[in-house]
């Protein structure tokens, strides 16, 4: 059984439209190495311009054979280049009863 993935990329400064295709290449490249379900992804922006991307892993052993897929640490090495990783808790919208965010258009 799968399981979901809420993921937070805070964008280095001036890297915010290189992360958003790094966002957009992330399934896919999951997808050919069979890493996540066939569920669509989502992501969305909070107001402090940090993305938050929902994902669904195939399982935890998918989860763990993505730190030494070749494919993968390449992509995450992207993903170095123009952010940093964040936490829920550390988002302005979390202490919201229902937060909302701006939705982002991912590949199909």
């Amino acid at each position: 059984m799968g399981f979901f993935v809420i993921a937070t990329y805070r964008p280095k400064p001036g890297k915010a439209e290189q992360l958003l295709q790094v966002v957009r290449d992330h399934l896919p490249i999951l997808r050919v190495q069979k890493l996540v379900t066939d569920r669509p992804a989502y992501a969305m922006r909070a107001s402090d311009g940090t993305i938050l991307e929902v994902f669904e892993w195939k399982s935890k052993e998918a989860g763990d054979q993505a730190h030494s897929n070749p494919e993968v640490l390449k992509l995450w090495k992207r993903f170095d280049e123009c952010c940093t990783y964040g936490r829920l808790a550390e988002l302005p919208e979390i202490n919201e009863m229902f937060p909302h965010f701006e939705p982002i258009e991912l590949p199909a």
